[in-house]
C-alpha cells in the first residue's frame, strides 16, 4: 500500500470514528441524563485543561524548574494576575503580561 493511500485511509478512518462518536451525543433519540457530579466536573474541565497547559510553561524551562528570578515570565504572570484582580477579563491581563514580558525579553534578554 502506498504512503499516500495509507494516509488517506487513516484520515478517513479517524473522521468516521469522530463522526460516529460525536453522533452518539449530538443526535440521541431521547434526552441523556447526566449526573450532577459530572455536570459540575464538566464546568471546570476547560479551566483545568488550560491550567495544565499554561502552568508548566510558566515554571519550567527544558523540563526543569526555573532557578532564577530573572525570567521574564515571572513578572509577566504577576502583572497579568494583578490586572485580572483589578479588572477581570481576557484581553487586559494578556496585554498587561505582554507589556511586561516583551521589554524584559527583548531589552534585557531575560
Amino acid at each position: 500500500m502506498s504512503h499516500d493511500l495509507s494516509t488517506a485511509l487513516t484520515i478517513l478512518g479517524l473522521a468516521a470514528v469522530s463522526v460516529i462518536t460525536h453522533g452518539f451525543f449530538l443526535f440521541p433519540e431521547r434526552e441523556v441524563k447526566i449526573p450532577g457530579w459530572l455536570q459540575r466536573g464538566l464546568k471546570v474541565a476547560p479551566l483545568a485543561a488550560l491550567a495544565a497547559v499554561v502552568a508548566p510553561e510558566i515554571v519550567l524551562t527544558q523540563g526543569r524548574l526555573i532557578d532564577t528570578w530573572q525570567d521574564a515570565r515571572l513578572p509577566a504572570v504577576a502583572a497579568a494576575t494583578l490586572w485580572y484582580a483589578w479588572r477581570p477579563g481576557v484581553l487586559g491581563p494578556l496585554l498587561a503580561g505582554l507589556a511586561v514580558f516583551l521589554p524584559l525579553r527583548l531589552a534585557l534578554g531575560w
